[in-house]
């Protein structure tokens, strides 16, 4: 079993291998009962999110640890997926602008893929 920080390593590397814009890792452990990590990103369109998406989904569920849902994949504009301890959220960029996640929890840390 994967801890929290491995899950988030892996889902953010997977997003960097598809060229997803902007990556960043929240800890959310201190704000949140929901999840110890927000690993958060946007494509260059909805067929970059979907792809975003399966990559995800394939390193992952590669490494035992599958997601327990997804919620979005009809709208295209914002997928999460929620692997527990860390939620994946995959926006196009401009629903990423609309939402600002990182504006909402700001008092999260956040942390370099480097010292996951």
């Amino acid at each position: 079993m994967l801890t929290p920080a491995e899950i988030a390593k892996i889902a953010a590397n997977a997003l960097e291998d598809k060229k997803a814009n902007d990556v960043k890792i929240l800890r959310t452990a201190e704000q949140t009962v929901i999840a110890d990590y927000f690993v958060i990103c946007h494509g260059s369109s909805t067929t970059h999110v979907k792809a975003l998406v399966d990559e995800v989904d394939r390193a992952l569920s590669e490494s035992g640890e599958p997601p327990i849902r997804r919620e979005g994949m009809r709208s295209d504009i914002w997928v999460l997926m929620d692997f527990g301890s860390v939620i994946v959220h995959i926006f196009t960029d401009e629903a990423r602008k609309f939402y600002n996640l990182e504006r909402l929890w700001s008092d999260s840390e956040e942390v370099a893929l480097s010292s996951l």
